[in-house]
């Protein structure tokens, strides 16, 4: 009786340690899988957009981002081989790829001569099916992290080429930065080779639904009229453009139906790090909530498969040391309503009314400017001295020296950027830098797996590993 009792023991041991193996136990393998990354994003920069949305007449209050209400959350280390201070190509590297490398260096290691092995090639070399969806260019360094390899992240046609070689089914995004060779006149145009290689063109929304029915693989870009570089801003967005929200829902129903094996879909909400580049919060926040709005549809996705199906959510770094609270304890977001543009289109109104008005232009002519697109001295006060501040940089620039001194395209106008600051210092909203920083950044994960990115905090060069564990992969490198 006593041997008997002790095989009972040990039969109930073993089972014990082998319920032990994941952190799930036997959960299902994730089937369809979501990587959501957004460039940029910090905690702060998620709060302010949780604060930003539930702000009340008193000013107060929160509602929470879809991703938000993940069971799990954790933090992630940004550093790169190179620095403290990642660039987006040595981050995009590590998350997608598992190896940390020196900045300026995409998909290879830090000798700049080892290509690196990413999880959507790997599910792609499983059956999966696999789509690389951004906001901003296709070739643009988080994105093209899971499918290039170059040693420097400026090297665009050489990265499209690369997505033509790694044979993905599905590619969006506003386009291409450099479709040609600028080096080499003889080399293949990439919408040649794209199409060589069985890709259909669609520009668009409409032309994306008129041809994904039919389409093997597929690239998706904006409108040829729309700017290459990214979609608009959230802020400035007109009804005929293109949205992260609308790629991710037209990808779910591109790669979906013919998905025997699953797919891997990675779709990055790219402009939180352009608006955090140029500190303009208004327009940050609006990018998170955007990012949130496009991660809803692969919540809807998981509520109709929660047994297969794994969301992940993080960043590959914090851009603009954002700070929620300046000079004493409030904050006062409800200002950033009245904010219409972001500041890159509020420069371009003002060249436009400076090319309009040329040496008529007069300080009455931008005051009324100001007040229609931040809202200031109508619903936002403006003190006497603050409205020097922004007088003052105005004669500056347009009475003092040479009328537009400030034209180029990507260039931010001084006023315009005085008067971002006054409006952020006026919603209590600080920045360290208009660059990259250090920060730990946030992680939020649901579904089959989503136990496995639980826990102690991580490196970001964990991630790639977990999605193979969550994904029942082996270790293949």
């Amino acid at each position: 009786m006593m041997r008997l009792n002790l095989l009972w023991l040990f039969a109930f041991v073993a089972l014990l340690l082998g319920g032990c193996s994941s952190p799930a136990g036997k959960e299902k393998q994730a089937k369809y899988v979501f990587f959501f990354i957004g460039d940029g994003m910090g905690v702060a920069q998620v709060a302010g957009a949780e604060f930003y949305e539930g702000a009340g007449q008193s000013g107060t209050g929160i509602r929470q981002l879809s991703f938000t209400k993940f069971p799990v959350s954790n933090t992630v280390s940004t550093f790169s081989a190179s620095n403290s201070i990642t660039c987006s190509s040595a981050a995009g590297t590590a998350l997608a790829c598992g190896v940390r490398t020196a900045n300026g260096v995409l998909g290879m290691d830090s000798s700049q001569t080892v290509p690196l092995y990413s999880i959507a090639v790997q599910a792609k070399e499983a059956g999966m099916k696999v789509g690389i969806v951004t906001s901003v260019s296709i070739d643009h360094a988080t994105p093209a992290a899971f499918y290039a390899h170059q040693p420097d992240r400026d090297m665009y046609y050489e990265i499209g080429m690369d997505a033509v070689k790694a044979g993905f089914d599905l590619y969006a995004g506003s386009g291409f930065l450099a479709p040609s060779s600028v080096d080499d006149t003889t080399a293949p145009e990439l919408f040649q080779s794209l199409g060589k290689a069985g890709y259909v063109v669609a520009r668009g929304k409409e032309d994306f639904e008129s041809k994904q029915g039919n389409a093997r693989k597929l690239v998706w870009m904006q409108k040829p009229e729309k700017d290459v570089r990214s979609l608009p801003y959230a802020i400035d967005r007109k009804d005929d453009d293109l949205t992260l929200k609308q790629i991710v829902e037209g990808s779910v129903t591109y790669l979906y139906p013919n998905a025997e094996k699953g797919f891997f879909l990675m779709a990055e909400g790219g402009k939180i790090d352009w608006a955090c580049h140029n500190n303009d919060a208004g327009t940050a926040v609006r990018e998170v909530i955007d990012f949130s709005d496009a991660i809803e549809t692969a919540v809807r996705f998981y509520q109709a498969h929660p047994d297969e199906t794994l969301i992940v959510v993080t960043a590959d770094h914090e851009t603009g040391g954002m700070g929620l609270g300046v000079d004493d304890y409030t904050l006062n977001l409800k200002v950033l309503d009245y904010q219409k543009k972001s500041i890159e289109e509020l420069s371009a109104e003002i060249r436009g009314l400076a090319e309009q008005k040329g040496k008529n232009l007069c300080w009455e002519d931008v005051r009324v400017l100001l007040c229609e697109q931040l809202g200031f001295w109508q619903q936002i006060p403006v003190s006497p001295a603050e409205m020097k501040l922004l007088k003052d940089c105005f004669e500056e620039n347009f009475q003092r020296h040479t009328l537009l001194a400030y034209t180029h395209a990507d260039q931010i106008e001084p006023l315009a950027r005085q008067a971002i600051n006054l409006l952020d210092a006026k919603a209590k909203i600080g920045w360290t830098t208009p660059e990259h920083t250090a920060s730990y950044v946030p992680l939020y994960a649901i579904g089959a797996g989503a136990e496995w990115f639980n826990g102690q905090p991580l490196n970001n060069t964990e991630i790639r590993g977990l999605f193979e564990k969550a994904m029942g992969m082996s270790g293949k490198k």
